[in-house]
């Protein structure tokens, strides 16, 4: 049943699933102290729902979190967690937030995390979700936490690519992060003026032509070539490969990776993060559950887990086009 009043809300869980991203320790900040302002009572979940099953649970107080909004990563740890997609395992978590007097949960991370944050609200726990996610693939917010740290991370490291590149005269291949979703490549390919882009979501890859127009670009003097390469998409290496041996020019993979999720998060993710963090605990108290926090058109808002799941989130089809046309 929904809470009926603030009392009802005496002690708030909070934990981090999925990929770690940076700003979600902001969040948690955000969540720890706005909640012990109100005199609530603030648990932390280490390692998600694999450390929930665990029981592996602390009590956080704001010294606890204090010197962390700076820090990329989670200080909470992040894992994944097959058995929360089995009924026993979910029967089992939400024992263990009664057991532990977690009348509210928290929950940090991408649509995955969420699946398991409406099952336990399904099995009475009272839960939150905050999108936390570099890959900005969560349909009901136009902001994820840790996707303006990463794109920034990313959009660096480009620009340092470009120069060797340019420097030797030569073709780089760049691959992002992205398994699913194209928003790194596409951001980074535009921002880094990125000759072609390669997403899973627009993944127009017509090698003959490609390698084609890196001859005519060559022939007309460009001193390099620069193709952002989703994950999703992936097999830069051998890619790079078969470019060079077709056009003679020389060809490097360069895969960010990892690097991506980690660093200190920007202003930006700092400030939304706690924003969203506080917010949660503000739901909590008004009797709320079964909700995503959001960020759409310059405001916060907050949408059912259902019908966050259900929204689908496509790439902007006029980025997507005027990306080429600037890169001519």
């Amino acid at each position: 049943m929904p809470i009926e009043d603030r009392d009802a809300i005496r002690t708030i869980g909070v934990l981090t699933s999925g990929g770690d991203a940076p700003g979600m320790n902001a969040a948690i900040r955000a969540v720890v102290r706005n909640a012990l302002s109100h005199g609530l009572k603030v648990r932390g979940i280490r390692r998600g729902f694999h450390g929930l099953l665990k029981e592996e649970i602390i009590d956080l107080s704001a010294r606890d979190v204090s010197d962390t909004i700076q820090r990329g990563g989670t200080i909470l740890l992040t894992a994944r967690c097959k058995s929360m997609m089995t009924e026993e395992g979910q029967q089992k978590a939400a024992a263990i937030c009664k057991k532990y007097g977690i009348d509210g949960l928290v929950v940090i991370g991408g649509d995955g995390s969420f699946r398991g944050a409406k099952t336990l609200t399904e099995l009475g726990v009272n839960v939150i979700g905050i999108p936390g996610t570099i890959d900005l693939d969560i349909a009901c917010t136009d902001y994820t936490i840790g996707f303006d740290t990463a794109v920034n991370t990313a959009m660096e490291a480009i620009d340092r690519v470009r120069d060797t590149s340019t420097s030797h005269e030569r073709c780089s291949i760049i691959e992002v992060m992205g398994r699913d979703a194209g928003y790194l490549a596409l951001w980074c390919g535009i921002a880094n003026g990125a000759e072609k882009i390669f997403m899973p979501e627009e993944n127009d890859y017509d090698e003959a032509a490609l390698v084609e127009d890196i001859k005519d670009c060559m022939r007309r003097g460009k001193k390099n070539y620069i193709i952002i390469n989703a994950e999703g998409v992936g097999d830069s290496i051998n890619m790079a490969k078969r470019i060079e041996e077709l056009t003679g020019i020389d060809t490097r993979a360069t895969i960010l990776g990892y690097m991506q999720r980690g660093g200190s998060p920007t202003c930006k993710d700092r400030v939304y993060a706690s924003t969203m963090g506080a917010m949660a605990v503000d739901l909590l108290m008004e009797g709320k559950r079964n909700r995503v926090v959001g960020y759409q058109h310059g405001q916060y808002v907050d949408f059912d887990i259902n019908e966050a799941l259900s929204m689908k989130k496509e790439i902007s089809g006029y980025q997507y086009t005027i990306s080429k046309t600037l890169a001519l």
